[in-house]
């Protein structure tokens, strides 16, 4: 991770010598915006008490490195310090979410729902479908999203292989997706290519974690790759995907 860090810091760039009026406002006005929400103080507290909160839970995960829905115990608190995205990412999904207005929503992760809470509290009139495998943190996130008021949130809990699909063929379109549900290099690519199905020239796509792994690095160049990807910025703890149609192919690899 360290030599990933090191060679993404050597080709990196910020503001200056950004030639898209797209990426420059982008960058400069939403990504690195140091302004307050109120929202940021309601999901930050949840976090501070779910910190204190010493609860056991019987957590099976499908995601990278478990082993066929194998369960494990752990503490809520634990959840939260080391699964739970920091404040400064979620914080960033906030302000994306609040920029481009979506109207349909997706969070392939669902975790404890701090991330989700962010994304619900930018866009409240927006349809949000959150998944998540395990049962038992699929219920503490229901709870947790009822204490922010996110009534409009639907939390599908499941596998993901299977309930991503159903989901999608209920839906005409998808406006924006954070990709956090499995940090291995088939099945990143597969839930992609699930979702730019639906996908449109105003969608916003963004994957967390990208130099995780290998494997992730490896799906983040195929994804860029892919010839309905027209715009990416790399920011190493996250990529975003654009695909709009009025500008040619660009990569950026920006500093936040």
């Amino acid at each position: 991770m360290i030599y990933r860090y090191a060679s993404f810091w050597w080709r990196s760039g910020n503001a200056h010598g950004l030639h898209s009026p797209f990426v420059f406002n982008l960058y400069c006005h939403i990504i690195h915006h140091q302004g307050h929400f109120a929202a940021y103080d309601a999901v930050e507290n949840l976090r501070e008490k779910l910190l204190e909160d010493h609860t056991v839970l019987e957590v099976t995960d499908f995601g990278a490195g478990s082993h066929a829905g194998a369960t494990k115990k752990r503490k809520v608190s634990d959840i939260a310090r080391t699964a739970a995205k920091p404040a400064r990412l979620g914080q960033l999904l906030f302000r994306l979410a609040n920029h481009f207005q979506p109207n349909t929503v997706l969070e392939l992760g669902t975790s404890l729902g701090l991330t989700t809470g962010y994304l619900g509290l930018a866009r409240q009139t927006a349809a949000l479908y959150t998944f998540e495998g395990c049962p038992a943190i699929a219920a503490q996130a229901r709870k947790n999203l009822t204490s922010l008021g996110l009534k409009q949130v639907q939390l599908i809990e499941g596998n993901l292989d299977q309930t991503l699909s159903q989901t999608l063929t209920r839906l005409e379109k998808v406006d924006f997706v954070f990709f956090d549900g499995n940090h291995r290099l088939e099945p990143t690519l597969r839930y992609f290519e699930q979702c730019l199905a639906k996908a449109h020239e105003g969608s916003v796509f963004v994957f967390d974690d990208i130099y995780w792994s290998g494997e992730m690095a490896q799906a983040w160049k195929k994804i860029k790759q892919h010839p309905q990807v027209l715009l990416t910025v790399d920011l190493f703890y996250m990529g975003l995907v654009f695909f709009r149609t009025n500008q040619p192919k660009q990569h950026f690899t920006l500093r936040f």
